[in-house]
């Protein structure tokens, strides 16, 4: 490794042993709160987050509904800590999802949440954070320092935490063994940048992202990323919108990154790109089920459910490369800082 690799590159290599400790060092930190949880048996769950994290939460919206029937929904942080506003919590579940667990308004909406009924379950890489502090569990994400601006390491695991408490919640054998299986196939994963993407996209200040279901969080996650660390203008959208008007500005070459993963949309979004290619864009897609756009490799992983996780790694391996190849050093993103702090 060179002294000239970014501290974003390392931090992408340092995915699958950073899943591995989370694994190891935080499964029965998790266990306990999925009991809790169990014993509660919630009605109703809420996410508090912003930026990538929030996007964690996007993946974990669909996941919860998908495995335990039980409706989720994203509260602005702002009803709290802007605006005051009490909430009918009482026997519901607040999760909330922060890196740095500093935010004063995520860890007011914490507060708040668990004062008004919720049991409030905070996903965080600083155990001993205020979020921490105010919330009933903490899930110490066991990333490690992360001291590229740009979050890679503390999404996968926030995101590998919070569904492995789903799997702990619902008892699901088959879902906890996937997870456990996550090292290897992200160390896979990592290993693969989409050089035809790369070549792509060379020059081009606009494309779009798609995704359906739990995969449509990665698209959102990587639209942010092209904007944070390349200064690409991206926009994710779900595959079922993209075609309710953005579609009219595609035109001849426009690129677009469709992310698919092996559940029960892959068909339905390799189709939706298959028809934005026959309009004259560059699409990629990772799916086999394409056939105009081009299909790009990908690691599948034992699960549909962790397929997503698998799929972002490679998304990270790649966008750090756009950046450096544009002189844009991807670990110091103009405007911005490792901890955003909002009221």
């Amino acid at each position: 490794m060179t002294t000239n690799t970014s501290l974003m590159r390392r931090e992408i290599l340092e995915i699958p042993q950073a899943v591995d400790r989370l694994l190891t060092h935080g499964a029965q930190d998790i266990a306990k709160a999925a009991q809790a949880v169990r014993d509660l048996d919630p009605g109703v769950v809420i996410t508090v987050a912003r930026g990538s994290s929030d996007h964690v939460c996007t993946y974990l919206k669909y996941a919860t509904e998908l495995l335990l029937g039980i409706p989720v929904a994203s509260v602005g942080p702002s009803i709290a800590s802007i605006y005051g506003a009490p909430l009918r919590l009482a026997g519901g579940l607040c999760l909330s999802v922060s890196q740095s667990g500093q935010s004063p308004d995520i860890v007011e909406m914490a507060r708040t949440a668990r004062r008004d009924g919720a049991l409030s379950i905070a996903i965080t890489n600083d155990a001993a954070s205020p979020l921490a502090e105010v919330s009933s569990y903490t899930l110490d994400m066991h990333a490690g320092v992360e001291r590229s601006v740009a979050a890679t390491k503390t999404f996968v695991t926030a995101a590998v935490a919070g569904l492995l408490l789903l799997a702990e919640w619902r008892g699901d054998d088959a879902l906890r063994a996937a997870i456990h299986a996550l090292p290897k196939q992200l160390e896979a994963a990592s290993a693969i940048d989409w050089p035809e993407v790369r070549a792509a996209i060379t020059g081009e200040q606009s494309l779009f992202t798609l995704g359906r279901g739990p995969v449509w969080a990665i698209s959102n996650e990587a639209a942010l990323k092209f904007k944070e660390t390349c200064q690409i203008h991206a926009e994710s959208y779900s595959s079922a919108e993209v075609l309710h008007g953005p579609v009219s500005i595609v035109d001849q070459g426009f690129v677009v990154l469709g992310f698919a993963a092996g559940d029960a949309a892959e068909q339905s979004l390799a189709g939706i790109t298959d028809q934005i290619s026959a309009k004259g864009a560059r699409v990629f897609t990772t799916s086999s089920q394409v056939r105009h756009a081009t299909a790009i490799e990908h690691v599948r992983t034992d699960h549909p459910l962790t397929d997503p996780i698998a799929l972002i790694v490679s998304f990270y391996a790649m966008v750090e490369r756009i950046a450096t190849s544009r002189g844009i050093n991807p670990d110091l993103p103009r405007h911005l800082k490792k901890v955003t702090q909002t009221l």
